[in-house]
């Protein structure tokens, strides 16, 4: 027998804040995260800007030695992972900690460490490279780190794939339960790919905008967009079968009730240019969901402000719902945050939970110039109230062609 699957905890480190209050405030509010580059001197780069993480105290969830033994990418997860977990309420002891699994992805994993050590070895020699290197830079460590701090002991995975690896990882958690091998499951994404091989490889790679004005530079849709923003930061969400829940008295905030996952077998950064293969993540997303197009009250793009995202998955979502297109609300909330790589899909998948929850719908901002390829409803710079709001989609399209979406519901009995 299937299980129904609710949102019973969720946890955000965002260049928008550090706390799911904060980012969500910020959302709403469409403000932006995006700024000058202030980890390194950008001196010699073309690219300046990105949307990193401010204020954050890792110490407010680890020791200080624990910080020390991991990459900024793990420090980051974790945190969004505790914070999840005492939103939830769960008490471990409480659990069969056997079956509370980690599904927590990262695209790139330890970077800023690869950076560094590399550098030191180059310089120093070999015999200087940290003992930690392997352990601190490999992408699994996030997940392995929280199941540590957590005590869960279930399933624990780390789902790689590119910036859809928040996105497939919470739809590999959500039917590990909706199928019965989990009670509850710890999961999304966390990234901390700003730094200077990271941006000097996405510049030459020409992904990023070359806009010297932060706060305007990133403009999904916009006929004037020219590339994403790199951002860091991790979601993390707690999903839990319903009977679970409602037995230990858990804060219901939504419900998963579909997920599509496909391939474009097309290009190794580029999607597929009429845009099917996102088309078909979203229909299987809906299937799953026994929805009809008319009932998506909300789109989440991918959303990246690069030509060739927003234009084919314009094309995905007429493909996927049709005449409802024309109609439905989208928006992509890189415009404030950044693109979150491999943590992207989990920190919109939050937004699209919240957004059911309180009945509004966050914008696109920098949304001015209208473009004949992109001509949906992206919600242009205001955020909008939508009390009726049921079912919202949340899109995430990776390089390879790696095509997640989920489908959420507002909670209801």
């Amino acid at each position: 027998m299937e299980k129904r699957v609710v949102v019973t905890g969720m946890g955000a480190i965002t260049p928008l804040g550090s706390t799911v209050e904060d980012f969500w405030k910020g959302i709403k509010a469409g403000e932006c995260g995006i700024d000058f580059i202030k980890k390194f001197d950008t001196t010699d780069f073309k690219v300046k800007i990105g949307a990193e993480v401010q204020g954050f105290d890792p110490e407010l969830y680890m020791t200080k030695k624990d910080v020390k033994r991991n990459d900024l990418f793990a420090v980051y997860g974790v945190a969004a992972a505790v914070q999840a977990f005492e939103d939830s309420g769960m008490d471990m002891e409480q659990e069969d900690e056997t079956r509370v699994g980690v599904i927590v992805g990262s695209g790139i994993g330890g970077l800023i460490t690869m950076q560094e050590q590399v550098i030191k070895m180059h310089d120093r020699g070999p015999n200087r490279v940290s003992p930690l290197f392997i352990p601190m830079t490999i992408s699994n460590m996030a997940a392995g780190n929280i199941a540590i701090r957590l005590g869960a002991k279930g399933i624990c995975e780390n789902i790689v794939t590119a910036c859809a690896s928040g996105t497939n990882c919470i739809g590999a958690a959500f039917h590990n339960i909706k199928h019965g091998y989990l009670d509850a499951c710890i999961t999304g994404g966390a990234e901390a790919s700003i730094s200077q091989i990271g941006v000097a490889g996405f510049t030459n790679l020409t992904a990023l905008s070359e806009n010297e004005n932060p706060k305007e530079a990133c403009r999904p849709f916009d006929k004037q967009r020219d590339g994403f923003v790199m951002g860091d930061g991790a979601g993390i969400l707690i999903l839990e079968e319903l009977e679970h829940a409602r037995a230990r008295g858990a804060k219901i905030y939504g419900e998963v009730v579909g997920y599509g996952a496909t391939g474009d077998a097309y290009h190794m950064t580029a999607p597929a240019p009429d845009g099917s293969g996102g088309a078909r993540a979203m229909e299987i997303a809906m299937q799953e969901a026994g929805i009809q197009p008319e009932q998506v009250s909300y789109i989440n793009a991918h959303g990246t402000s690069t030509h060739t995202n927003d234009s084919s998955e314009t094309l995905a979502i007429k493909k996927a719902l049709g005449d409802a297109a024309n109609t439905v609300p989208v928006s992509s909330t890189k415009s404030m945050t950044g693109h979150l790589l491999g943590a992207a899909g989990a920190v919109e998948a939050i937004v699209c939970v919240k957004a059911l929850e309180e009945g509004f719908l966050p914008p696109t901002i920098n949304y001015h110039n209208p473009d004949e390829e992109c001509d949906l409803d992206y919600i242009p710079n205001t955020g909008r109230e939508a009390a009726e709001a049921e079912y919202a989609l949340s899109n995430s399209l990776g390089f390879g062609g790696h095509n997640g979406v989920l489908c959420f519901k507002k909670w209801s009995e």
